[in-house]
């Protein structure tokens, strides 16, 4: 029977080349990733980059799988389907056609040269925590509720989509 399915939390996110059928497209492509099922989807807001400001304004999301597959084979599907979006890594916090982070994996705290879980930046951005509170507003992040994350990122700028749900 193998493993039980956990819970995974993706945040999307893209820039480039129609940005919002970009995340709705990553959306259909998670449904379809071997070994998981899309739970959840929130709907897509529009934030301004952190970084440099000389590039367009981000279109976000967030989703939830249930998913058999580890972490790390997670996060390999996930940067398959960057690369699917023609992704380049070319600066950091850059323009980019899709950027999909493992926000979080079940209870599990992962901290490897290649993925940190829960993402270290994840409770200093309005454009992961709207979406997440929208999936799973009941969901605690270290011993505190997302409201209260929240609460300390509010004056970031993001702006809900209207009809933007997949």
């Amino acid at each position: 029977m193998g493993a039980p399915p956990q819970l995974a939390y993706i945040g999307l996110g893209s820039n480039l080349e129609s940005p919002i059928e970009q995340v709705r497209e990553a959306f259909n492509e998670l449904a379809m990733l071997p070994l998981s099922r899309l739970v959840a989807a929130s709907s897509l807001y529009a934030s301004r980059p952190v970084g440099p400001q000389d590039q367009p304004d981000f279109i976000n999301a967030v989703a939830a799988l249930e998913t058999r597959l580890s972490p790390l084979a997670l996060l390999d599907q996930l940067q398959a389907l960057e690369q699917l979006h023609r992704r380049r890594r070319q600066h950091h916090w850059g323009p980019r056609t899709l950027d999909l982070d493992l926000l979080l994996y079940a209870n599990e705290h992962i901290n490897s040269p290649r993925l940190r879980v829960p993402h270290p930046q994840m409770t200093a951005r309005a454009f992961v925590l709207l979406p997440l509170t929208e999936i799973a507003p009941s969901l605690d992040l270290f011993q505190q509720p997302l409201s209260t994350w929240l609460e300390q990122v509010e004056n970031q700028g993001l702006e809900r989509l209207s009809n933007a749900t997949i």
